[in-house]
């Protein structure tokens, strides 16, 4: 990918792309998307488009990555209340559908089997050393801490939009969130907190 632009109108439409093709991968996926109707709609053309990305598959990757370190951001990791980073990932997910989707379709196009991404690319370390730190401290139940991490991640997804059996909308009730919310806490509490704890 090539360096972010440094004026203010080349800023503004690298921002536009980002946001266009952030829409359209998570409708249509790597292959299914279309380079014609992410620069129409930022209004700008696919050379720009190529100069600051370098293909469809860099664009992609700028927005997955960036898509994998905003839930990291936004969402931070806290392994002595493991129960509440569930419930907070499954906000997410209702603010931000498109970031599940995106996954997704990597898993599908890209990886369908093991990790996800590279390993310089998994921003996972800091996660998987507070786990394992609660686990010596003896609030989380032995296992690896990875397992522990990927475990918690599903039990979140369980109504998000790649759910295979219900995807949750933030158009429903705030009754049947709270519902799901308290369910997701009790059921991550009960699968992760150490015996004695």
């Amino acid at each position: 990918m090539a360096d972010q632009p440094l004026t203010a109108r080349g800023a503004a439409t690298y921002q536009r792309i980002l946001e266009v093709a952030t829409q359209e991968f998570a409708r249509h996926g790597i292959a299914g998307a279309r380079v014609e109707r992410i620069v129409a709609a930022a209004r700008t053309n696919k050379a720009q488009l190529y100069a600051y990305f370098g293909s469809k598959e860099g664009l992609f990757d700028a927005i997955f990555l960036g898509s994998l370190e905003r839930i990291v951001n936004v969402v931070p990791i806290d392994a002595d209340d493991l129960a509440d980073w569930a419930v907070r990932l499954y906000d997410e997910y209702l603010r931000r559908p498109d970031l599940i989707r995106l996954a997704t379709w990597a898993r599908l196009e890209r990886r369908p089997a093991g990790h996800l991404v590279d390993d310089p690319d998994r921003l996972d370390d800091r996660k998987l050393r507070a786990i394992a730190e609660a686990q010596a401290a003896g609030l989380v139940r032995q296992g690896d801490p990875f397992d522990i991490m990927a475990m918690v991640i599903a039990m979140s997804m369980a109504w998000s939009p790649v759910s295979n059996v219900y995807a949750a909308t933030a158009q429903e009730p705030s009754e049947l969130h709270d519902q799901r919310r308290a369910l997701l806490r009790d059921s991550v509490r009960r699968a992760v907190t150490a015996d004695h704890a």
